[in-house]
Parts: C-alpha cells; structure tokens; sequence
C-alpha cells in the first residue's frame, strides 16, 4: 500500500504544478475571466463555444442560473422558464460581483481547462487521503497531513472564486499563488514521510540546514516579488497589446530590476550548498537537481527579456521557479538541526 500511496501523491503532486502551469497560460492570454462566474462559466458545467450561446433566444428552455450577456452586461436567469418572443426582463438580474462581460470562446476554454485539471487534482489528493489510513497505526501524521491537503485544496478553489468576483484582483492573484506552494509544501512532506524509513539517517548538520532553510525563504521571497513584475507586465500588456512585446520592457519598475538582481543572491546561496554537500559527502542527488534547475531559469528569463517573451515562456519561467521551491523545501526534510 505504501507504494500507492507514494504514487498517489506524485501524480497530485505533477498535477499540481500543472494547474500552476495552467494558471500561468490563463494569465499570461489574458483568459482569467474567460468563465466570468464561478465554479461553472456562464451558468453551464460545460462553456459556451460561441458567442450565440450567450445571447437571448426565444422559446428556449432557460435554466436558473445561466448568465447571458444582454445591453453590454451580463444578466442571471433568477428561475428555470421558456422564454417567449420577446425578452421579459423580470426573468433576469443583474450580475453584480462584476461588470467584466466580454466573451471570447478561446480564452473561456482555456480558463475552463484550468479548472479542470484543478478537479482532477482535488480528486488525486482525495484518493490521497483514503489511502493514508492505511499508515493510521504507524504514522498517524501522514492522514493529519492528508487531510490539511485536501482542506488546502478547498481554500485554494475558494480563493479562486475570489480572484474571478474581484476581477483578477492582483494581491488575491498572488495569495493564490502563495496558496499552491503551500499544498506543494504539504503533497512533498507527505511523500518524504512515505518514503521515510526509520533506519534512514537524518542528516544533522546546522549549517547545511540553516543555508537550505534560507535557501527556502529567499526563493518564496523570489516568487512574490516575480507576481509584481508579472502585475507590470500584465499592465504592459494591456497598455501596448501583444503585438508590442518588444516595447514590454522599454521602461522596467523597480520589482523588476530587484527580481533580476535578487536572481544572483539565489544561484550564491545554492552553489554554496552544492559545494558543501559535495565537500561533506552528502548525497547530492537533490541538490543537483537544484542546480540545474536555477540554470534552467536563469536561462528562460534572459530567453524572455532579450527574445521578448516566446510564448510559453513565462509559464515555464513560473513553473520552474516552483519546482525548484518544491525543491529545496524537500531538501530541507533531510536535515535536522544540532542540539
């Protein structure tokens, strides 16, 4: 069983990190209201595909629910009816949580997408959870953090619902984001305690594990800062449209050129580890992972300010960036500190 459950929770893992992919994509073509209500888009489990669906239709069967966009706003259907020739109005209200009501089938799919690959994780980290009472004589914690996991997870779809009601309201774009790395936290900590045998040492040595710790720190802070610079280029985007990435960057904020330069703090840090884990013959499989990885993302950001940003480029950016907290926070499990 312990073997299901270690697969288990790497794919909910894998999943996870694809729904931080998928997030990325949404944000990064403009497709975050592409379902302007949620958990369904436009009232239905499945999205319109065409802007017709979304308009008023006579002697059509309407369910409670469905939103429609009529007279450059959206409208909600207040009970189940069939409409008549002509549109009577008291069927319907206002949407109020917004009034965001453009409709483009692309970016609504892609929206939609997103939040199904979230299901499928929800579902993944659920089997999670039945699973782990099969550790409940022997390690107890594993379904404690089983079940902070799924009520993680739950949290992560509420704040969701937020960030689509504020109109992608930017500080609960990256509370959302600080939310995922949180389950990452939890989905890797479950697999290290599968994983763990009581005869595996724990590596004691404090200043290898106060580097991996600081290590830990600067990268989340990394990443936070990251969510203001993709804010500018978002604004950026906006301003000069996408046939003008070239001009993105003509004139950078300050979050820029502190990300930029924070990148060199990092690489420091982790190099530092690496030599010390090699020098102290530790195994080393982790941190050159780490290592490889923060080449790999040096090497999309200069891809992305010098080639203009290819697309898929900024996904991969934050992708990367993730996988290698997911990282490091593991590495951190190995070692414990000298009392």
């Amino acid at each position: 069983m312990k073997k299901y459950f270690v697969l288990i929770s790497k794919i909910s893992l894998i999943l996870v990190f694809l729904v931080i992919l998928a997030g990325s994509f949404v944000r990064m073509t403009g497709s975050g209201m592409g379902c302007p209500d949620w958990p369904k888009c436009f009232g239905h489990l499945i999205p319109p595909t065409k802007a017709s669906q979304i308009e008023w239709s006579p002697n059509k069967n309407y369910k409670k629910g469905i939103i429609l966009k009529y007279d450059g706003k959206l409208i909600v259907a207040k009970k189940d009816f069939i409409s008549n020739n002509v549109l009577n109005i008291s069927n319907w209200v206002n949407y109020t949580k917004h009034d965001y009501s453009e409709f483009d089938s692309t970016k609504t799919w892609i929206e939609f997408i997103n939040r199904l690959i979230g299901v499928i994780a929800g579902l993944s980290t659920l089997i999670m959870l039945f699973i782990s009472f099969y550790y409940f004589k022997q390690k107890k914690i594993l379904i404690l953090n089983s079940l902070l996991i799924i009520f993680g997870m739950g949290f992560q779809a509420w704040l969701g619902k937020l960030v689509v009601d504020s109109n992608l309201a930017p500080y609960k774009i990256t509370v959302h984001m600080l939310m995922a790395l949180v389950i990452i936290c939890l989905i890797i900590y479950s697999i290290f305690l599968a994983e763990q045998d009581e005869k595996d040492n724990i590596i004691k040595d404090n200043l290898v594990r106060n580097l991996v710790i600081f290590s830990v720190l600067i990268s989340l802070f990394q990443i936070v800062i990251g969510t203001q610079v993709r804010e500018f280029i978002d604004l950026q985007y906006e301003i000069l449209g996408p046939k003008n990435k070239d001009k993105w960057l003509d004139a950078p904020d300050f979050y820029f050129y502190f990300h930029r330069t924070f990148s060199i703090l990092i690489l420091i840090i982790n190099f530092t580890l690496f030599y010390l884990i090699k020098t102290k013959k530790y195994s080393s499989r982790i941190i050159e992972k780490i290592v490889f990885v923060i080449f790999l993302e040096i090497l999309v950001g200069v891809i992305m300010f010098y080639i203009d940003f290819p697309i898929f480029s900024q996904p991969i950016h934050l992708l990367l960036a993730t996988i290698l907290f997911g990282l490091q926070f593991y590495c951190m499990l190995h070692f414990k500190k000298t009392y």
